[in-house]
């Protein structure tokens, strides 16, 4: 195999042998040729990364917040390091004074805010583990989260208290104090204290452990800052045991890339905080910022209103998921087309002309400074005028957004891949490197990598386009699953962790995700299907013999392609008077409504959420068989030829499928 240029080999490949699959080469970036860049002296836990930086930078800008003014949103006004750091201190003796010990669990639920952050420096201060709460997954999954870590003091926004009020009284078996952000309205303090809690405003709480000194236990690497619970695609969610360890290695590794790559972060760097705190990819982004001593200015919760705030707070790094960068990119080609013809002709060629001069190689900055002065300077006014580098993750962004946006805004577009169990960053693409366009670039310099051969998908490490299951050895690795050491053995495999994505590594070294091994994707929102799951409960309408479902992560909603019970389809057409034979019955578009609206039934008769509903159907008269190579032997379905098979079905529903409503 070729050098690939990015990366330096490791270890050898091995042919599979006792059954078990062929891995192939272990990788490292070439950055991490002479090692892995050491975290600094003295550096231990996410708790030294901010004491260090409030002894070093004590009165730098930290957290900001606009300012509210007769209803209307003025500047950002701060806190700095040092302000920070003494309220977090209060917060730390008040937790303590209740008498909440190290090692002990402390959840927090809430939007990003400064009280976020305070709480949980407050948590790494003490040894508290870290226990982020979030309601995307519904009530029943932040009532689960309290009681399998068994939280027994929560930080909560004002206005999530009634939510936290869902999760009585089984919550309240571990749960003994609950924090707001910001007031306690009476009729829910008479409610938490009904039940033997203790509740406090954020004022009051800071009162508590005035007078009050603790000692800060000692911290050390292998101690876990925080359990993260990942949206289990099956089952209850897991927590992925997040050690001080990970943190450090993963912000030395990042902090060496941008160093190696000539972006390195400063102390003047600036980043809007909306992506939520309770996930990885935000949380080590904001350590990141903390380390170096920078600002974190927090938006005002609405969407809506995110291109306002970062007008105001003019962001250096913009952090984003691919549905928000999809809104900047419609909403730029919006604002083109709507420009009049002069406009459009000016944007078109300037777009032509830039792209094709960063195809040659040529830096953003360098590729056409005219156009960028001229056309696209508006596009960077968009994004506060001051963005240099744009950062995507958490589920692939399409390639015709990734490559506008590299264009236009004046600013590196890079894509990175990582799960909460690699403590995020694993692979992040490299700036003004065309090629890497539809990649999540090569590894950061902190972890090796390799690729396993599943020969059941065809997919074979060892060939001369090498693709298999990404797997992932470093110390960033999680600890473990809380209390699932079953589902931590079939992960982490002699230091292994084995991610369940199907990767390609292209000839530069940067890796391609191109499938999941197993069949759990997530929908463009980011919302996770468990697809076995629904086909199970949609394959008990009794009209239907079999049902594949489709989703990708491009697209919002799922698709079907099922084959009718011939027998039920010929009784519901005499019913409804429709004539014709079984196959051009598939075809009637009445059938394939009714089909649809059973679906529907069954689904919402099983509580489905409203993104793992059917919005498009296909009928074939004719089986799933093995004939077409559809399914195995055993009857399970392959996957991988289904979608080959039908893929022009396919592209057809998703063209003519009316786009559900968000």
């Amino acid at each position: 195999m070729a050098q690939r240029k990015y990366l330096i080999e490791v270890e050898k490949a091995k042919e599979a042998k006792d059954g078990k699959p062929s891995i192939g080469p272990v990788y490292r970036s070439l950055f991490a040729k002479d090692g892995f860049p050491p975290p600094v002296p003295g550096l231990e836990s996410c708790w030294d990364v901010f004491r260090m930086s409030v002894e070093k930078y004590p009165n730098n800008p930290m957290l900001g917040r606009r300012e509210i003014v007769n209803g209307k949103a003025g500047k950002y006004v701060w806190q700095t390091y040092k302000q920070v750091y003494d309220v977090v201190i209060k917060v730390g003796n008040s937790i303590r004074s209740c008498g909440v010990e190290p090692g002990a669990k402390c959840g927090i639920y809430g939007s990003n805010s400064a009280e976020w952050i305070m709480s949980m420096e407050a948590c790494n201060a003490h040894g508290l583990y870290c226990v982020p709460l979030y309601d995307t997954l519904g009530a029943s999954a932040v009532e689960f989260i309290i009681c399998h870590s068994e939280v027994s003091i929560v930080f909560v926004e004002e206005k999530k208290i009634s939510e936290l009020l869902k999760t009585f009284p089984n919550s309240t078996q571990h749960l003994k104090t609950i924090v707001s952000f910001g007031k306690v309205a009476p009729q829910e303090k008479e409610e938490i204290e009904k039940f033997g809690l203790a509740v406090y405003s954020w004022d009051e709480f800071l009162k508590l452990g005035e007078n009050k000194q603790y000692e800060l236990p000692v911290k050390t690497k292998q101690d876990i800052c925080t359990i993260m619970y990942t949206s289990g695609t099956t089952g209850d969610p897991k927590g992925v045991l997040i050690s001080n360890d990970s943190i450090v290695t993963l912000i030395a590794g990042v902090r060496s890339l941008l160093e190696s790559v000539k972006e390195s972060l400063t102390s003047e760097d600036v980043y809007l905080s909306y992506l939520p705190l309770a996930h990885i990819f935000d949380r080590v982004i904001e350590e990141l910022f903390i380390q170096h001593g920078a600002s974190i200015g927090f938006w005002r919760g609405d969407v809506k209103l995110l291109i306002e705030d970062i007008g105001e707070l003019k962001p250096t790094i913009f952090c984003a998921v691919p549905r928000v960068l999809e809104r900047v990119y419609s909403g730029l080609q919006q604002k083109v087309s709507t420009g009049g013809f002069l406009k459009k002709t000016l944007f078109n060629v300037a777009y032509s002309h830039k792209f094709s001069s960063m195809k040659k190689g040529h830096a953003h900055h360098e590729a056409s400074p005219i156009c960028d002065k001229i056309v696209f300077k508006k596009v960077r006014q968009g994004l506060g005028g001051k963005v240099r580098l744009i950062l995507s993750g958490a589920a692939p962004l399409s390639n015709h957004v990734e490559a506008f946006l590299r264009v236009v805004s004046c600013a590196h577009v890079l894509q990175g891949y990582g799960l909460t169990e690699t403590c995020a960053g694993t692979f992040v693409s490299l700036p003004n490197e065309m090629p890497m366009l539809g990649t999540v670039g090569p590894p950061v310099p902190n972890v090796d990598v390799c690729l396993e051969s599943v020969p059941e998908m065809g997919y074979d490490a060892l060939s001369s386009t090498p693709r298999g299951e990404i797997c992932i050895r470093g110390k960033t690795l999680f600890a473990g699953y809380y209390k699932r050491q079953d589902l931590t053995e079939e992960v982490l495999i002699d230091g292994w962790f084995h991610t369940g994505d199907i990767g390609e590594w292209q000839p530069d070294g940067s890796m391609k995700i191109i499938d999941r091994k197993k069949n759990i994707f997530k929908l463009s929102q980011g919302e996770y299907v468990a697809v076995e799951n629904l086909e199970n409960i949609y394959s008990l309408v009794s009209d239907i013999d079999s049902i594949w479902v489709y989703g990708n992560s491009f697209e919002s909603f799922l698709v079907a392609v099922a084959n009718p019970n011939q027998q039920a389809l010929e009784q519901w057409a005499q019913e409804h008077g429709i004539s014709g034979d079984f196959k051009s019955l598939c075809e009637n578009p009445n059938a394939k409504e009714y089909m649809l609206g059973e679906l529907t039934k069954i689904g919402k008769e099983k509580k489905l959420k409203g993104f793992e509903l059917i919005k498009a159907i296909h009928l074939d008269p004719e089986p799933f068989d093995m004939e077409r190579d559809l399914i195995t032997p055993t009857y399970k379905k392959k996957r991988p030829q289904l979608l080959k098979y039908y893929q022009n079905v396919i592209d057809n529903m998703y063209k003519s499928a009316p786009v559900p409503k968000k």
